[in-house]
C-alpha cells in the first residue's frame, strides 16, 4: 500500500485499545485497560505519515458514545480531511455472530434467551447494552452520528454482500486509488464463527469461571487468546457441526428493523455502495430454531481437546507472551503437547 501512496498507521491489524480510548470504553474482560497512550500513540504514528492518505479501521469507533466524542476523534484525526466509511451487514447475520463475541467476553446466556432480551424485552439494556447502541439502536442512526459530525458528502456506506468474498477488498481499492487485486484476504481461519458446540463449551465455562470467582486477567489469557484462537486455527467445522440458527421471529424481526434503517439511510444523502435491499433479507430456514434448553449440543472430544491445549499453549507462554501464544496457535494439537510434555513437569517443579 505505501507504493501506491496509502499508509496503515497501526502497528497491529486492529488497532482496538487506541479505538476503545478515543471513545471511553472499558476493554474486554480482563484485557489491557485502554489509555490515552494507546490513542496518543496512533496519532502519532498518523502524523509521521506526513499527510499522506491513512486507513484507520476499528469496529469500536461505532461505540463512540456522543456527538462530542464523534467530533473529537474526527478533528483529531484530521478535521476536514477526513473521511468515514461505515460497512454494514444485515442484523440478521449479526446477531449470531454478537452472541459469539458475547460469550467469548463472559456472557453466560444461551442465544434463545439472549435474542428474547435484545428483541422483546424493554429498556433493552441488558445483558449487553452495547449492542443496541451499535446494532439494535440501528445502522441508520449510527451513520447519522458519524455524517453530523463531517457531512454527508464525506461519509461512505457499503452494505456488505457475503456472497461476493471479495467485494469488500475490491470496494476498498477503488476508494484508495490501489490498483485491482493489490489487497488479498489473509489465508488463516482466526476469523471464522465458532459451531454451536464450541460456543457451548465456552459459555459452560463462564458459568464455572465466574462461580469459582476466578481472576478476569486469567479468563483473557487462558480462554480468549488461548483456547478460542486454538479451536478457530486447529479445527475447521465439519458437515455434522451443529450452527447457530436463528429462529424465524427474530429473523423477520431484524429484517423490520432493517428495512427502517436502509430507507434512512437512504435519505441522508451519503454514498451508498451495494444493495440496501440486503439489509432486510431474511434468510429461508430449512427448519424452525429449537427454543432455550431444548439444543442437545454434542461435544466432540477433540474439540474440547483443542480447547485445552489452547489454554496450556497460554500457560507455557506465560505474561506478555501473546506473540508466543498466537505463534502456536498455528500449531497441531500433536505438536502441542508434544512440547508441553517436555515444558510442563518443569515449570510446575518450579512453581
Amino acid at each position: 500500500m505505501p507504493a501506491h501512496g496509502v499508509e496503515f498507521p497501526a502497528h497491529t491489524r486492529h488497532p482496538m485499545e487506541a479505538a476503545l480510548a478515543a471513545c471511553a470504553r472499558p476493554a474486554m474482560m480482563g484485557d489491557t485497560a485502554p489509555t490515552g497512550r494507546h490513542w496518543a500513540r496512533l496519532l502519532d504514528q498518523l502524523a509521521a505519515t506526513g499527510g499522506r492518505t491513512s486507513v484507520i479501521s476499528s469496529e469500536f469507533f461505532s461505540d463512540a458514545p456522543d456527538d462530542a466524542t464523534i467530533a473529537r476523534i474526527v478533528d483529531q484525526l484530521g478535521g476536514e480531511r477526513v473521511q468515514v466509511l461505515v460497512t454494514l451487514r444485515p442484523l440478521v447475520r449479526i446477531m449470531p455472530s454478537q452472541w459469539q463475541q458475547y460469550v467469548r467476553n463472559d456472557l453466560r446466556m444461551d442465544y434463545p434467551d439472549w435474542l428474547e432480551h435484545i428483541l422483546r424485552k424493554p429498556p433493552y439494556d441488558k445483558p449487553n447494552p452495547s449492542f443496541w447502541h451499535r446494532h439494535r439502536h440501528r445502522h441508520d442512526r449510527l451513520v447519522e452520528r458519524w455524517a453530523r459530525a463531517v457531512g454527508p458528502r464525506r461519509v461512505t456506506v457499503v452494505v456488505v454482500d457475503d456472497r461476493d468474498r471479495g467485494g469488500l477488498l475490491r470496494i476498498f481499492e477503488a476508494l484508495l486509488g490501489l490498483p485491482e487485486n493489490l489487497l488479498q484476504p489473509i489465508p488463516d481461519t482466526v476469523n471464522r464463527s465458532l459451531t454451536l458446540a464450541e460456543t457451548e463449551i465456552l459459555r459452560n465455562l463462564n458459568v464455572k469461571f465466574r462461580g469459582n470467582k476466578l481472576p478476569e486477567e486469567l479468563y483473557s489469557r487462558l480462554v480468549r487468546n488461548g483456547a478460542v484462537p486454538h479451536m478457530k486455527n486447529a479445527c475447521s467445522p465439519v458437515p455434522g457441526d451443529v450452527k447457530i440458527v436463528t429462529p424465524r421471529w427474530a429473523a423477520e424481526a431484524a429484517g423490520e428493523i432493517g428495512a427502517e434503517a436502509a430507507a434512512r439511510i437512504a435519505a441522508l444523502g451519503v454514498r451508498l455502495l451495494g444493495d440496501p435491499a440486503l439489509l432486510s433479507a431474511v434468510p429461508e430456514q430449512p427448519a424452525p430454531a429449537p427454543a432455550s434448553g431444548q439444543v442437545e449440543t454434542r461435544i466432540a472430544p477433540e474439540i474440547a481437546a483443542r480447547a485445552l491445549c489452547g489454554a496450556l499453549a497460554a500457560v507455557i507462554a506465560g505474561p506478555g507472551g501473546g506473540a508466543a501464544a498466537r505463534a502456536v496457535h498455528q500449531t497441531s494439537s500433536r505438536d502441542l503437547l508434544r512440547v508441553l510434555g517436555h515444558r510442563c513437569p518443569k515449570r510446575l517443579g518450579r512453581r
